[in-house]
């Protein structure tokens, strides 16, 4: 996998990574359901023993088997249970919170322990939630179906050291798990993503031709370059009509176009930050001024810099246009 992929993969949980993500142990006895209204934009969950399914508002439910890795998309709400026609004991709101609602099952469910709860029963359930997820990796959202499951294979390590960890209450443990939580997202992607056939998006498959992978590399690495389609051609040895043309069929956009969406979302991301001043984002990604961003800004994605900043700080879903 060469460095660009693994730049994009990493796009998705960094800038910022996982900063106190939600993480749980939950121990259940059959029959038993979990409404997850959240509102989250991205959550892993895993087994330990037992099976479960995850059962979308529109689509068909999905088994997850001990061994398996559930990668769900946001924000839309799901249930997770024993199974598929188990109506919901317990809803976890945005702020997760658990509100025990009618029926039998987990009505009984306590807290076990550090980051566990349950009835003490023989499921045990690994689930780990992001609150945030970082600008420049709304791309690799998008082309992920609502419910990605796979198997952990040799990621299983993974799972067994988050299973370890989730319990402990020791100094500096919340980021401990954060970076684990991050290595498993990134590992199944990698698979997942690695895979013939599994609906890789265009720009993904793209970065493996010669050319047209050369150009995104450049642009990737130095966006803040005043690039030109004449100069992006010419270090990537082709003619501009050959480049604009092959970049357009592939990646499903031309590289100017590209280039504006990649220094907006890298300009979101950097405005999570509350010392970071609108000049200093200009200059980092490519803009001359302050007014240029925003005005860029503001044409593409349908909010000002200010306004997505004052989204972010109150835990709003920011404002995406990116495709």
């Amino acid at each position: 996998m060469d460095s660009l992929t693994v730049d994009t993969l990493s796009g998705l949980v960094d800038g910022p990574r996982a900063r106190g993500a939600f993480l749980l142990r939950s121990v259940l006895n059959p029959p038993w359901s979990l409404r997850i209204e959240d509102h989250a934009p991205l959550s892993l969950v895993t087994m330990i023993h037992g099976d479960a399914w995850i059962v979308p508002d529109v689509g068909l439910p999905t088994q997850l088997r001990p061994g398996e890795v559930a990668i769900l998309r946001g924000p839309d709400p799901y249930t997770v249970a024993d199974d598929p026609k188990t109506q919901p004991h317990v809803i976890i709101d945005e702020n997760q919170r658990c509100t025990v609602v009618r029926g039998p099952g987990i009505s009984a469910a306590k807290n076990l322990g550090v980051r566990t709860w349950g009835d003490g029963g023989s499921t045990v359930m690994l689930s780990g939630t992001y609150t945030m997820t970082g600008e420049i990796g709304q791309r690799l959202l998008r082309a992920l179906p609502p419910v990605l499951v796979r198997p952990a294979g040799q990621d299983n390590a993974l799972i067994t050291l988050l299973a370890g960890e989730i319990g402990k209450d020791e100094p500096g443990q919340e980021l401990v798990l954060d970076r684990i939580l991050d290595l498993l997202l990134v590992t199944i992607l990698r698979s997942w993503l690695g895979d013939p056939g599994t609906g890789a998006p265009a720009w993904y498959r793209a970065q493996h031709d010669p050319v047209v992978g050369a150009a995104l590399k450049l642009l990737h690495d130095d966006p803040a370059t005043q690039w030109t389609v004449a100069n992006l051609a010419t270090r990537t040895g082709v003619s501009r009509a050959a480049l604009a043309r092959r970049f357009t069929a592939l990646v499903g956009e031309p590289p100017m176009a590209y280039l504006t969406g990649l220094r907006l979302a890298l300009a979101a991301d950097l405005l999570r930050e509350p010392d970071a001043t609108l000049g200093a984002v200009a200059r980092k990604v490519g803009y001359g001024s302050a007014f240029a961003l925003s005005a860029a800004f503001k044409r593409v994605r349908g909010v000002s810099p200010q306004e997505h900043r004052t989204s972010v700080g109150r835990g709003l879903t920011p404002s995406v246009a990116m495709s």
